[in-house]
């Protein structure tokens, strides 16, 4: 099935920051109970209570006499007091639940707790041996906060006690949808405003720690795509208008100028931002190369168009906020010589490629007669040479989006590599006409795929009968992370 993310599937990104003094008084029983890491260093930190309270705790504090157990089954709406109370008193969470007592019995040991708060049934909180048991909030000591000098930032994907426990540490929390340092604009502004901060991860999901601390170099390093970030997918949804400069007939791209088809897009994926939760980015997809009825002076049957000419438009797209794909239409050339011809341009932070196999044709086919198709080992030749332009010139991750409207279009296609992690891959689905005709390619292309797939979705303004609103394309299922318009 296609790659599917939502953002209730968080991870925190965390800034150790000094926290003001409570308007409260406080009873303080330390100088200060956060932990001092090593500046500038960054890790995963690892442990099979990964991830939760505990090892939130066992990083962040020394020490703690008093703590808090929230027993299972507290409601919702109890937390936001929770994480008022540790914040006020500067100590750390915990989460109980069946799997993780002897985690948390241990944890109060070490961090010499003789204290615990119990939200929810006190008897849970007895059941992990600390000798004091309260409700009442009086009988809650606190910690002093954290030393100027200390500098974190720190990333978990964790429930609430882990967030609360960051936070009462000290912390700037800021959720981001994957376990990456580089996913949206706010997790890279938080590295970027603490260059000297110590960096911690926790989960399997991050990766090794040479990885986490490659990709929080990248994060303070490296410029960021339209909308924020330096992953494509899930921190943002694109929404582009496809064609050509000048040639209203391949799509409403070339339908105007320039500066009108920046407006025109911007209002276009402004419709869309009502009906997605993640941010909405506009985006060319321009035809750099136009499948020709002719075969040229070359027999490519494919007319390139001058990247000087295109140039201009990446430029505004950027000083717009505006993504571009660059599509390719070779005729009888392979996509990777034309795609080099474009390499300068494809070195722009926010531009990508798109292979448009319909029109790679055979040494013998001509369009219009023939319908083109081509090979995983093609494909795999052209990802693997724009990988390496990502990694060479130090950019951020890139869209590499394969059109397909029938499934001989993309020969051998569960050979496909999908696993690049400088691109993010996307299957363009094509398909026109009615509803049901549509929703029946739809379902036969998202059939069998690779793993790591984006789903696009094409609405034709003339071919479809209807076109669809924003509202019932945000519908479709698996919901499209790319929507383009022809």
């Amino acid at each position: 099935m296609p790659r599917i993310r939502v953002w209730s599937v968080a991870v925190l990104l965390v800034v150790i920051a000094v926290i003001t003094a409570a308007s409260a008084v406080v009873r303080t029983s330390s100088p200060s109970a956060a932990a001092q890491l090593p500046q500038g260093s960054a890790s995963v930190a690892g442990g099979t209570d990964a991830a939760d309270g505990v090892l939130v705790s066992r990083t962040l504090f020394r020490e703690s006499t008093a703590a808090i157990v929230v027993a299972p089954g507290v409601a919702p709406d109890s937390w936001r007091g929770v994480a008022d109370l540790a914040r006020t008193h500067r100590v750390p969470v915990f989460a109980l639940d069946d799997t993780n007592r002897a985690a948390v019995a241990a944890e109060l040991s070490r961090l010499g707790t003789t204290t615990v708060y119990a939200v929810g049934d006190p008897s849970v909180a007895r059941d992990v041996g600390v000798g004091a048991v309260t409700t009442d909030t009086h009988d809650l000591s606190g910690n002093r906060p954290p030393e100027p000098t200390t500098s974190l930032v720190y990333l978990d994907r964790a429930g609430p006690d882990a967030e609360i426990t960051a936070a009462a540490a000290g912390a700037r929390v800021v959720r981001v949808p994957v376990a990456d340092p580089r996913s949206t604009g706010e997790s890279v502004r938080a590295l970027r405003e603490n260059p000297g901060a110590a960096v911690r991860a926790f989960g399997a999901d991050f990766g090794s720690s040479a990885d986490f601390a490659a990709r929080v170099q990248t994060a303070r390093s490296q410029t960021e795509l339209p909308g924020g970030g330096q992953l494509v997918f899930p921190g943002r949804r694109l929404v582009a208008l496809y064609g050509s400069p000048g040639s209203p007939s391949l799509g409403p791209l070339g339908a105007q100028d320039l500066p009108a088809s920046v407006d025109r897009v911007k209002r276009l994926a402004a419709q869309y931002q009502p009906v997605s939760r993640e941010p909405v980015v506009p985006a060319f997809e321009i035809i750099v190369s136009v499948a020709s009825s002719e075969p040229g002076p070359d027999n490519s049957y494919s007319s390139m168009i001058d990247p000087g000419e295109i140039r201009r438009w990446v430029q505004a797209a950027r000083a717009a906020g505006i993504y571009v794909t660059l599509d390719l239409q070779p005729g009888r050339t392979d996509f990777l010589t034309q795609a080099k011809r474009y390499a300068d341009l494809l070195a722009e932070p926010n531009v990508g490629l798109a292979l448009d196999p319909e029109w790679r044709l055979k040494p013998d086919q001509v369009h219009l007669s023939q319908i083109g198709s081509v090979s995983a080992d093609e494909v795999n030749r052209t990802s693997e040479w724009l990988a390496g332009l990502v990694r060479a010139r130090g950019l951020p991750q890139k869209t590499f989006v394969l059109h397909q409207f029938d499934s001989a279009s993309l020969e051998n296609r569960d050979r496909i590599i999908t696993s690049r992690p400088e691109l993010q891959v996307v299957l363009h689905a094509d398909g026109h006409g009615t509803p049901p005709v549509k929703l029946g390619t739809w379902q036969r292309l998202i059939s069998g795929l690779p793993p790591n797939i984006w789903m696009g979705w094409k609405n034709f303004y003339t071919e479809d009968h209807p076109t669809f609103p924003p509202s019932r394309t945000m519908q479709i299922q698996p919901t499209p992370w790319f929507v383009s318009y022809q």
